[in-house]
């Protein structure tokens, strides 16, 4: 009878023993390991540094290479150097570079941990869907059907070349009655269109237009804008000057509007985190960022890494906007439905 209670005992201590002896262990090791707290200060110095490249990003400056819109333009993408930085934070075994890492995470949650959620809607009064079809496009009927597709009541295309403005006005005459064409942008409509005219975005050609589509629910002003290109270059750093200028003209001209249902399709060449496209942005809501599904990215069409075509409203409601798929285009197309 001893010996049976001595076993019971002892069994009974051994969970609890053994649960203490884990803790222990690890504090000695903790305790005699100095080192896991000096290593990886540059670990967490690199942490640190990324976390205030997205805490002040709007401070970067413009004056070399514009930087700060580069940096702006992807933003997201700062989060690809979290898991690089555990990981080598895990191999120095580091816990002031695991614990540093915690402030980069937390801040990119918090400047677009609301994008990752779906915030569309149901319902809404108008589908309206913008594309730049690329003007080597080899197959611009394909395109123009394959973006109609999506059950839109008004197209805004971009980069239309002259001789094949023919091709997509053919391949949408069926389902859009209305349509205009100014320069190398055009708005297809299945309501009237009125009071149409180009919108002078200061290129010395034409890459903008303003209309009135006249919906059963009323009028609504629509602008369909390609901004200049911007380039990368090692010389140079970000060229996007021209885009800036075109960008503050079309802001003018949207401030201007006199119908309070206004909507802007096009490609922008920038992202609504550019500080550069703010005369635009200030004044107008992104249907992606306020009912869409993630972040939307729409460039390039092979690996999309930035929403660079945009669909803003000011006046409606946006319902719902998402990406639509991939054309012979090098950009996606996008669309949204929005209440008047």
């Amino acid at each position: 009878m001893v010996q049976a209670y001595r076993a019971d005992t002892g069994n009974g201590d051994a969970g609890p023993q053994r649960t203490g002896s884990r803790f222990r262990d690890l504090r000695e090791r903790l305790t005699r390991d100095r080192g896991i707290w000096r290593r990886g200060i540059v670990l967490a110095g690199c942490s640190v540094l990324l976390t205030l490249v997205m805490l002040l990003h709007a401070q970067i400056p413009n004056t070399i290479g514009n930087l700060g819109s580069l940096t702006e333009t992807f933003l997201p993408w700062c989060a690809v150097f979290v898991p690089l930085l555990l990981i080598l934070g895990l191999v120095r075994r580091s816990a002031t570079a695991l614990i540093a890492l915690l402030l980069p995470v937390v801040v990119w949650f918090n400047l677009f941990g609301g994008l990752l959620t779906d915030k569309s809607g149901t319902g809404g009064d108008l589908t309206v869907a913008t594309h730049n079809v690329n003007a080597d496009n080899p197959d611009p009927a394909g395109t123009a059907q394959q973006v109609a597709g999506s059950g839109a009541d008004v197209i805004a295309l971009q980069e239309l070349p002259s001789g094949k403005v023919a091709a997509y006005e053919s391949a949408l005459a069926d389902r859009f009655p209305y349509h205009s064409v100014q320069g190398t942008v055009g708005l297809w409509s299945k309501y009237p269109l009125s009071g149409t005219r180009p919108v002078d975005i200061k290129m010395g050609w034409v890459r903008a237009m303003r209309t009135t589509v006249t919906t059963p629910e009323g009028p609504i002003a629509f602008y369909v804008a390609h901004l200049p290109s911007v380039r990368v270059k090692l010389h140079a750093g970000f060229t996007a000057s021209q885009r800036d200028q075109s960008a503050d003209a079309l802001g003018e001209a949207i401030s201007h509007e006199p119908l309070e249902r206004v909507a802007l399709l096009g490609d922008l060449n920038g992202t609504m985190n550019d500080r550069s496209l703010h005369a635009v942005t200030a004044q107008m809501r992104s249907t992606q960022g306020a009912a869409g599904d993630g972040f939307g990215f729409s460039w390039p069409a092979s690996f999309p890494m930035a929403r660079i075509d945009q669909i803003m409203v000011k006046g409606v409601e946006p319902m719902s906007s998402w990406t639509l798929p991939a054309t012979d285009s090098d950009h996606l197309p996008i669309a949204a439905r929005v209440k008047l």
